[in-house]
């Protein structure tokens, strides 16, 4: 397989500033090998990030770092040698060793075999420091089977999660620009489902066009939560599974679109729209949550601590009669839908210039959902324009 068959993938430039940001910090912790793994590329940024390549539909994906060689990487595929790779290989650029292993997250008894393969690779290369990359995250085999295949040494286990979190949250001109591509797809699938919806549709035809229009746009993976209600009740994000119901004139609809892009950066946009027009709770739902998201980016910038940003908002929230956040509601966004930063009381990392940030207030109660979503640059004074160019109000059509 070749790098062709990509759509859209990050320049070679690219990689090497990462890879080169990396290692000169794990030459300062004097750092050997980080290891990381994913599953899916919903909530699995690490391994596209080093990789260009993301794990997919639970099938797990382990990549090697080294501090002084090309990566080693683990991944379900048939059992038997490793694959030795040149240095000109097109579609796993950086990585030396490829790795294949029949185990699944559903077999127990093949939950260690990949961290074997790991394990094996680390004595190869004389690792004696080694740093996990998100170990919380990875499936507990290979977690636990690193750790016990290093138990008696050579190599020592630390945390080094940290240390790529601070390099991956700021982003790159290049990435910049895959995350506007991101949001402008969003948009554009959001105006194809005001285009077409009509009483009738249940929920999941409208969220099954506005995947289409995603897919067809360049978009890889992601989630369009959604629901409809009558006016009066409320209609929250709800996955595909709870999709069934069929809309009525009158009824009012919230849809999430949290694909991620051309080139697999994610952003999310997130409107209501009445099929008639809005009662006064939702215009005032709206309004308030518009309000909030104008507050949090009023508060957002370089140097800021994240907890403080938070506190504020609820104070807001507070004032204005409505209830804090309980959720998280502003928070970083790349390959992962959800990465570090997040806005709430317990974030040690502090704001700064080029991370990419989701801001999306929002609260319910028994008659009513509210909320905005909208994606923001954060710069050297603040946050950019909004990444998406939707209006900001609730539409109303038929």
């Amino acid at each position: 397989m070749s790098g062709h068959r990509m759509e859209t993938r990050i320049g070679d430039g690219e990689l090497v500033r990462r890879w080169q940001a990396v290692r000169k910090a794990m030459a300062d912790r004097q750092i050997d090998a980080l290891v990381m793994q994913g599953q899916n590329d919903w909530i699995g940024g690490y391994v596209r990030w080093f990789t260009d390549l993301p794990a997919q539909n639970g099938y797990p994906r382990g990549v090697v770092f080294f501090a002084d060689a090309p990566m080693s990487v683990v991944e379900m595929g048939p059992a038997g040698p490793a694959r030795t790779l040149p240095p000109d290989e097109p579609l796993h650029r950086g990585v030396g060793m490829l790795m294949t292993t029949p185990a699944f997250l559903s077999i127990a008894y093949t939950h260690g075999d990949e961290a074997a393969l790991v394990v094996a690779e680390l004595r190869r290369h004389g690792c004696r420091r080694v740093g996990m990359v998100g170990e919380g995250g990875m499936a507990h085999g290979f977690a636990a089977g690193i750790r016990q295949g290093l138990r008696d040494g050579p190599a020592t286990i630390e945390d080094a999660t940290l240390l790529v979190d601070a390099i991956k949250a700021i982003k790159s001109e290049e990435e910049i620009g895959l995350i506007r591509r991101a949001a402008a797809l969003q948009d554009t699938v959001f105006a194809a489902v005001l285009a077409n919806l009509r009483p009738g549709m249940r929920d999941l035809d409208v969220t099954a066009l506005a995947w289409r229009e995603a897919q067809v746009g360049g978009s890889e993976q992601g989630i369009t939560l959604a629901s409809s209600a009558a006016s009066g009740q409320r209609a929250s994000f709800l996955g595909r599974h709870l999709q069934g119901r069929r809309i009525a004139a009158g009824d009012h609809f919230t849809l999430l679109i949290e694909v991620n892009g051309p080139g697999g950066f994610y952003t999310e946009l997130a409107r209501t729209v009445v099929l008639g027009r809005a009662d006064s709770g939702l215009v005032d739902g709206f309004a308030a949550m518009r309000a909030a998201q104008d507050h949090t980016l009023s508060l957002l910038r370089p140097g800021v601590a994240c907890a403080a940003v938070a506190a504020a908002h609820d104070d807001w929230m507070r004032a204005h009669g409505l209830p804090p956040e309980r959720r998280l509601y502003c928070h970083g966004q790349g390959y992962d839908m959800v990465e570090r930063p997040l806005v709430r009381h317990d974030e040690t990392m502090a704001l700064a210039a080029g991370m990419s940030l989701a801001v999306h207030p929002g609260y319910e109660t028994d008659t009513l959902f509210a909320v905005i979503c909208d994606n923001y640059l954060l710069g050297d004074d603040g946050p950019s324009e909004c990444l998406h160019r939707t209006e900001k109000r609730i539409f109303e059509v038929g």
